[in-house]
């Protein structure tokens, strides 16, 4: 094994760390929705241009996750940060739906080049070193640097935007643009066959699509958890962002409201740092908990009282964070590499479904019903949700 090429292989990992650490520094998580407010959009209209974030990412991401299997994951991740400084342009130009509209269907097309391949490099950069056992502690770690990165960027985007969103958004611009040059200096993880890079493009796209359903449909335990655990990360997701409306709503500014946010990001941080441990406590109970926990959490907004609803933001934020190197260690331990991330598209496109169901509906129904209701709703769904996964050991 040449060293030279073992150790820049080794050095993905921490050019990862940095790339996460930098990309999460983007505000625009702890802002958007209020910044739509702010523009005129209402929430059902919040609402469809999510939806159309997650349509753009059911279309784009499986054949995002082949280009970045069949062409390079470190090529793939350099266009998403691309795409995710053009959409922030547009974003800051815009006052209008369909402009709002073109914004969200670039950014999720980064997201969707970006999903896979990260994930697949630095899994297979640990499988090439022969540490693939230690993956779930490594994605961990990244969800720590994750959660203090977004901790910052929250804090950072309420003081910005309670004095400006066009310095807010700048500073999102200059942000996507750091977050390349980690990208820049990883090494691509040999994966590709002979035979693949003499075969067709076009060819290997359909052989890959089908391999991987037929690695979906030959494994059912990868189906399950990709299933069931994108219908809890998008409970929880509906959750973080409405929550901006929410107390809004209870009359706090922006500051105040990135303040919350960012006692919820240090308790999620702390889910990362546990998730192991809870996993090895709890086996297949932790899915089951998370979304009974998350579903419990939306139940508490009916109360309308800050200090029950941020307790309960931050339980659903906890229980969140432990769960996502659960499921990206599960799913990493069934996928074969040369389908990893393929596959890992897959099950983010499951999650958009769940995104495109229930985002938008929740907006329509929030305007006419109100927002504490539908959330409180959407809890009592979660938790029935929950004992079906008890029952199905899912």
């Amino acid at each position: 094994m040449d060293k030279k090429f073992y150790n820049k292989i080794r050095n993905n990992i921490k050019l990862d760390c940095f790339a996460v650490f930098i990309a999460n520094l983007n505000m625009q998580s702890s802002i958007w929705v209020l910044y739509l407010a702010y523009c005129g959009m209402n929430l059902a209209q919040i609402g469809i241009l999510e939806g159309i974030y997650h349509a753009t990412s059911i279309v784009c991401e499986i054949p995002s996750g082949a280009a970045a299997d069949l062409l390079g994951r470190k090529t793939s991740m350099i266009l998403s940060r691309i795409c995710i400084a053009v959409s922030c342009i547009i974003m800051l130009l815009s006052r209008n739906l369909g402009l709002f509209a073109l914004s969200f269907i670039i950014q999720a097309l980064g997201n969707n080049l970006n999903s896979g391949s990260e994930e697949a490099l630095v899994y297979d950069s640990m499988k090439y070193l022969g540490q693939e056992n230690q993956y779930m502690h490594v994605n961990g770690r990244l969800n720590v640097a994750i959660e203090i990165s977004q901790g910052i960027a929250t804090v950072a985007g309420g003081i910005l935007a309670q004095y400006s969103y066009f310095w807010c958004y700048s500073a999102c611009l200059l942000i996507a643009i750091l977050a390349l040059i980690p990208v820049i200096f990883m090494t691509e993880v040999p994966y590709i066959t002979k035979k693949a890079e003499q075969t067709a493009v076009c060819k290997m796209v359909v052989l890959h699509f089908q391999r991987s359903f037929e690695i979906l449909k030959s494994d059912i335990r990868i189906l399950k958890i990709i299933v069931v655990y994108s219908i809890i990360f998008a409970a929880e997701i509906l959750l973080f962002f409405y929550s901006q409306q929410y107390y809004s709503n209870l009359g706090y500014g922006k500051i105040q409201i990135s303040f919350i946010l960012l006692v919820v990001g240090g308790v999620s941080c702390l889910g990362a740092v546990m998730s192991e441990k809870i996993f090895q406590k709890l086996k297949q109970k932790t899915a089951f908990i998370a979304a009974f926990v998350i579903g419990l959490s939306l139940c508490c907004y009916a109360f309308e009282n800050v200090v029950v609803s941020i307790t309960a933001f931050a339980a659903a934020g906890f229980f969140n964070s432990v769960l996502y190197p659960v499921q990206s260690d599960l799913l990493n331990s069934l996928i074969p590499s040369n389908q990893r991330a393929t596959l890992i598209s897959v099950n983010s496109m499951f999650f958009s479904i769940a995104m495109i169901l229930l985002f938008p509906a929740a907006g329509f129904l929030a305007d006419i019903y109100g927002l504490t209701q539908v959330l409180a709703g959407i809890g009592l769904g979660v938790i029935v949700f929950s004992f079906f996964i008890a029952k199905n050991n899912a």
